[in-house]
């Protein structure tokens, strides 16, 4: 199908996109990027690249039109709910238009995910144990062993880059750009990530001895790890309004239902803005449900560690709840996750989860893990070589292959 025609919307802050494109183009396909920011801009400009400069109300009739004059045939983005994506899928998919999202991979640490028409809640992934296994029969094993080192300050920088472009240039450039997710303004999301940062660095020996401790008692514990209010996975594949809700229900599930020696990890996310006292929240909670003396609050440490040696862990929808199904520890999900599948999670409430935790049952694991590798996964990671020049060559593929 040599006349299709492939346009790119919002991505990482990465080469990933345009290299993509620029093989696309190479094998003969026509491709255009539709820039909607200064830090769009940034990583994609000059040929194949146009700009969008017209209000946010203006856009779905922009797109729609866009759709129709140029014979588009694949849309390809980072993420599904974002501003301008939401609108822009919804118009591709009534037109037989092949929607692609993009983000980072399900499977860590190198993984880098190519799913059709949405991720998590809109994940196409068969949820039957039976058809998972049918699906994996005649696929092969998947290497999980990591080949590209992750480049934490790359991305950190690229991330600087894109939004403080948007903020400083973005006015005389793309003045009518309203911002596509939902993290707070970059000037406070970045001051609060450095200072959270800074903290969990000075901290980190402390914490990793609360965790040495933990697990060397020998004592039964439960993790929860912390998700960020603003990902899109709290706001749109969960039925929770942030993490202060998911606290609450999970201390107090706890309070009521686990055994009287049992503990509660409650970790932070890594990336947290720290714009919320989640120490104090988790206690206030705790104190609240008599349990103050059974709730332990770690700002770092290990997490795979603490999966690897837990009794269970409690997620909204988590990547890190698969990498606890991993490791054998049983998982209760609370939102929508696509490794919520029976035989890998807990499949009753949270309230039985407690005293009857399930252990995942390994040959479904590895049926799972092996179907999700090879239906909507490649390898490589978005912001440094030669992980991101072969996720972009594995991704013109996929995408040329159907997927």
């Amino acid at each position: 199908m040599v006349n299709r025609h492939f346009v790119f919307l919002q991505g990482m802050p990465s080469p990933f996109f345009r290299r993509i494109g620029d093989a696309l183009e190479a094998n003969g396909y026509r491709v255009t990027r539709i820039n909607l920011s200064f830090g769009d801009w940034l990583f994609w400009h000059g040929k194949n690249a146009v700009g969008y400069r017209g209000r946010y109300a203006d856009w779905e009739g922009y797109i729609g039109n866009f759709f129709d004059q140029y014979d588009v045939t694949d849309l390809i983005l980072l993420g599904e709910q974002r501003r301008y994506h939401k609108e822009a899928v919804h118009l591709a998919q009534t037109r037989g238009i092949r929607v692609t999202v993009t983000d980072f991979g399900y499977l860590r640490p190198d993984w880098i995910v190519l799913e059709r028409d949405g991720m998590g809640g809109n994940s196409r992934f068969p949820r039957n144990p039976v058809e998972i296994i049918k699906q994996a029969a005649s696929i092969e094993s998947a290497d999980l062993s990591p080949r590209y080192p992750h480049n934490s300050l790359g991305m950190v920088m690229a991330d600087l880059s894109y939004n403080f472009g948007n903020l400083f240039l973005g006015w005389c450039s793309y003045p009518r750009y309203r911002r596509s997710d939902c993290r707070p303004e970059t000037l406070i999301y970045t001051l609060g990530s450095a200072i959270h940062l800074l903290r969990a660095r000075l901290g980190r020996r402390q914490s990793q001895r609360v965790v040495d401790s933990l697990i060397e008692s020998q004592k039964r514990y439960f993790i929860l790890p912390l998700q960020l209010d603003h990902d899109f996975q709290i706001i749109a594949y969960s039925s929770f309004s942030g993490m202060s809700e998911v606290i609450d229900l999970v201390i107090t599930s706890f309070a009521k239902f686990s055994a009287p020696a049992d503990r509660l990890v409650i970790k932070v996310h890594p990336w947290d803005a720290g714009l919320k006292n989640w120490k104090r929240i988790v206690l206030k909670a705790a104190v609240g449900q008599g349990v103050a003396d059974r709730v332990d609050y770690l700002n770092g440490g290990s997490l795979d560690r603490l999966a690897s040696n837990a009794v269970g862990m409690i997620t909204v929808n988590s990547t890190s709840g698969l990498h606890a199904v991993q490791v054998g520890c049983p998982v209760k999900v609370l939102g929508q996750a696509v490794y919520d599948v029976p035989g890998l999670t807990f499949q009753g409430t949270l309230d039985d989860f407690w005293r009857a935790p399930l252990i995942p049952d390994p040959a479904l694991l590895t049926a799972f893990i092996n179907l999700m590798a090879a239906k909507f996964h490649v390898r490589g990671i978005y912001f440094d070589d030669p992980g991101c020049f072969d996720a972009a060559k594995a991704a013109v593929d996929k995408l040329l292959s159907e997927m």
